[in-house]
């Protein structure tokens, strides 16, 4: 089983490239793989209980709010959110999603640089 950790640095207005790569990391899951999606920068906003597009927006259709993330948590996939980047945009960690955990940047590189961790930035 492949280790992958995802990085998404886009938040749900960001486009649908956002919304396809955290569907990218339910495929995975589903494949077997084990799966952590890092939230970095704008992409933390994703986690934040009732994030999502708005019927009508310009980022695209309808979604339900936080969907990918949840089907993600839902199969077993880790999502985590920089606590960095909640901070500097004034989030805590009540905000989020259930299931969503902050993490340091150390975390990260560990997760990284453990044998056959295969890394991915979005």
């Amino acid at each position: 089983m492949d280790e992958y950790l995802l990085i998404e640095s886009q938040g749900p207005w960001g486009g649908p490239g956002a919304e396809r790569f955290v569907d990218d990391a339910v495929r995975l899951r589903e494949s077997g793989h084990d799966v952590v999606l890092l939230l970095i920068e704008n992409g933390v906003t994703a986690a934040l209980a009732g994030a999502g597009h708005t019927a009508g927006s310009a980022a695209g259709p309808a979604v339900a709010p936080g969907r990918g993330l949840r089907d993600l948590l839902d199969r077993g996939g880790r999502v985590w959110a920089d606590a960095f980047s909640l901070t500097h945009r004034a989030l805590v960690p009540e905000q989020l999603l259930p299931g969503v955990v902050p993490v340091d940047m150390d975390e990260v590189a560990a997760r990284l640089l453990a044998p056959g961790a295969r890394g991915v930035w979005h």
